[in-house]
């Protein structure tokens, strides 16, 4: 390289000089700036004397200011220090803070920015990429470029004109710097490229709406999700925008406002504004005006798009296709707090891979979140965007036929799954026909994964009933309490299934079917007992059992008689229980109803068992017992097991812990969980009995932690209660150390 000074005098002869280059090689090939002195062309220019070539160059200091109220996000926080200030070989070490609109992911950056300023001497660079904004297009890459060359000091006559030309100035001037660079609001991970070092001494923070895969692909970046605030933090962050005084003044409206928000730091901001603008109004007209359905997301809306959730949100749909967009309402508008694979297909009327494909962009869009392998969820406040952008977007009949299309999704493949966890129940009954068009239910392949799809899709079914009930959809109600009710009985969801069939019972009055109010009233009447509602149910059963005979349905009859006898066994009027087992057990014996017969003989041997008739119950109960396992009634086997380990408690027989612990094995595998409670809850009383401490503690713990997630207080707080009395008569008596 030839070294020469401003006006081009030669220090070696042959080479020659600036002015002999064409103008355009000049300005084109301007490569990088060095101590203030420019390459071009091969050649380093240097100043004279009398004409400086280097100027102090500014220490950049672009961060906007820190947010006011920040709180909460300590583990992002951690990631976001491991990640910016340990970089990985020569590459920039790069964070992704991705999320949707209105998050705090600019606010998060920026809060982490400030507070580790100073170990970036060298400076900040910040640029907001538009990449969602009320601006219109995102900022070019070129142009974010060109900023950071005037942040850094360039002589604008000494840029160059070409942006591979641009970049590669502005990654010469941070090469070896300890700058921090701050690209907030990106589009896509294509508009990041020219904007990233090419060295591992600056650190990078990257903010956007889009999970940006081929940037942590590509560049190694570590993706940071932002979700929600947690409850406690969302609380903490009210407070701080409102006052600790204001917040602790009207604590039942502050859990109202916290609830609708739902951890969205810009909703919480609006809804501060809006309460610091009328402080002298109490919040809780607020509260209303924010639960208000009606009102949509208008009540957090404003004049300033920034501080808009619904212009916030809005930018985020821009980015979409209209068939992504046409999906987001969709998905809105489906009943349940999340959506399976499944549902999701039926639901768009497409095949399965297309439907992962579509919920997969809008996951990277940040309105969606899988947060479960093949299930997804929206924020409740996205969730009510795209509920008005079904009804603005969408026709009546594209939302109706989408509608009909996942709730016969939920009632086939419940009505299947039910089959196979009650097969002597459901197995002979008709099904309820074909399923609309684009609609492919699911076969669970056995009964656990009947079971599981369950468990899963409860909280869904529970909403398309909702759906079901205030739309008067009645065949849809009446069909739903009866294909749930098995699982519902199974899982001590006792308060739910008499619910479901009090409203299946109004449905039942509207349909056609004369008879058909009548046996719901007898499935209402078992829903009672187990609610220990007993002399409502007496009323419901005693009319069934009314109707039976006039019909002569002996089916009806000895069921209805077995239901009375365990009614009221249960509420101790055990004359009456009695009466109704031994007429449920004639009946159903005349009739050789199979399994009928085998719940009778099982309700007359508790009945025998209550009145001291031991070797008679026994006898009923081994009966029952052998009849369920030919009919492979598990259920009704577990049942009876632990009704034998009852009386051969009162027996004093050996066998008592054997058939409780059988009765809980089974109910386990089966998930009879609300059943099983019960069983490890005798099964202790027999380990104590036998004088078996540490057995007995083990099931009782077992059923405490059963007891407590199925609700059950009075039970848990007895099995609490003998577990205390385990640990007091373990401790040595007082005085004796």
């Amino acid at each position: 390289m030839t070294v020469r000074n401003r006006q081009g005098d030669s220090r070696d002869d042959g080479t020659p000089s600036v002015g002999s280059t064409p103008a355009s090689g000049v300005h084109n090939a301007v490569v990088g700036v060095v101590s203030g002195s420019v390459v071009q062309a091969g050649v380093l220019v240097v100043g004279t004397a009398h004409q400086p070539a280097a100027r102090e160059r500014p220490v950049p200091r672009q961060l906007p200011a820190a947010p006011p109220a920040f709180v909460g996000r300590a583990g992002e926080c951690a990631e976001l220090t491991a990640a910016v200030e340990r970089p990985v070989g020569g590459a920039p070490a790069i964070a992704a803070i991705c999320g949707a609109g209105g998050i705090g992911k600019t606010a998060l950056a920026l809060h982490w920015a400030h507070r580790h300023a100073d170990r970036f001497p060298d400076g900040q660079l910040f640029v907001d990429l538009n990449g969602f904004s009320s601006a219109g297009e995102p900022m070019t890459p070129g142009a974010a470029v060109r900023g950071f060359l005037d942040a850094l000091g360039v002589d604008p006559a000494r840029i160059p004109s070409e942006p591979h030309a641009q970049t590669g100035l502005y990654r010469s001037l941070v090469a070896g710097k300890r700058l921090l660079i701050v690209l907030d609001n990106a589009a896509d991970a294509e508009q990041l490229g020219p904007l990233l070092p090419g060295d591992a001494s600056c650190g990078v923070l990257v903010t956007s709406r889009r999970r940006l895969d081929s940037l942590i692909a590509n560049h190694g970046a570590h993706p940071v999700r932002l979700a929600a605030l947690a409850g406690t933090e969302a609380h903490r962050l009210l407070a701080a925008h409102l006052g600790p005084d204001r917040v602790d003044a009207e604590p039942g409206a502050v859990a109202d406002l916290l609830a609708v928000c739902g951890g969205f730091p810009l909703a919480l901001a609006i809804v501060a504004g809006r309460a610091r603008a009328h402080p002298h109004l109490p919040l809780t007209g607020l509260v209303a005006e924010l639960c208000d359905e009606a009102n949509g997301l208008d009540v957090l809306d404003g004049d300033d798009p920034a501080v808009s959730l619904p212009a916030v949100l809005s930018w985020s749909l821009r980015a979409l296709t209209p068939w992504q967009r046409a999906v987001f309402g969709l998905l809105g508008i489906a009943p349940g707090s999340d959506i399976g694979s499944g549902a999701a297909a039926s639901l768009l009327g497409v095949p399965g891979i297309r439907a992962r494909a579509v919920l997969r962009e809008l996951v990277r869009a940040s309105l969606l979140d899988e947060h479960a392998p093949g299930r997804w969820r929206m924020h409740d406040l996205i969730r009510r965007c795209a509920v008005e952008r079904a009804d603005r977007d969408l026709t009546d009949a594209e939302r109706e036929a989408a509608l009909r299309r996942v709730v016969g999704f939920h009632l086939h493949t419940a009505d299947a799954a039910a089959r196979l966890l009650h097969p002597q129940v459901y197995e002979s009954m008709v099904p309820f026909g074909r399923p609309p068009g684009g609609c492919a239910p699911l076969r669970p392949a056995d009964a656990r994964a009947a079971l599981a799809w369950f468990r899963a899709e409860y909280p869904n079914l529970a909403a398309v009933e909702r759906f079901a009930v205030e739309r008067r959809r009645d065949a849809l109600v009446w069909q739903l309490a009866w294909v749930m009710q098995g699982f519902r009985v199974m899982q001590g969801h006792h308060a739910d299934n008499e619910a479901a069939w009090r409203a299946a019972l109004v449905a039942a009055h509207r349909l056609p079917d004369p008879v058909l109010p009548t046996w719901t009233r007898g499935f209402l009447g078992a829903a009672l007992t187990w609610n220990r509602r007993y002399a409502e149910a007496t009323g419901h059963l005693e009319h069934v059992l009314s109707v039976a005979v006039d019909f002569e349905e002996v089916g009806v009859e000895g069921h209805a008689h077995a239901l009375l006898a365990w009614n009221h066994g249960e509420a101790g009027d055990h004359e009456r229980a009695w009466e109704h087992a031994h007429h449920a057990l004639r009946i159903c014996r005349e009739a050789a109803l199979g399994g009928k017969e085998a719940y009778a003989l099982h309700v007359v041997g508790r009945c025998r068992m209550r009145a001291g008739d031991l070797a008679g119950a026994r006898d009923c109960c081994e009966t029952a017992l052998a009849l369920h396992r030919a009919q492979g009634d598990r259920f009704g086997e577990a049942e009876v097991l632990d009704s034998l380990g009852g009386i051969a408690r009162r027996e004093g027989r050996l066998d008592v812990v054997e058939h409780y612990r059988r009765a809980a094995d089974l109910h386990r595998a089966h998930g009879y969980t609300y059943a099983e409670a019960e069983s490890l809850d005798h099964l202790g009383q027999a380990h104590l009995a036998d004088g078996q401490r540490v057995r007995a503690r083990a099931a009782w713990e077992e059923a405490l932690a059963l007891y407590r997630e199925q609700g059950r207080d009075t039970a848990a707080a007895r099995v609490r209660a003998r577990l205390d009395d385990l640990d007091a008569a373990g401790r040595p008596p007082p005085g004796s150390g």
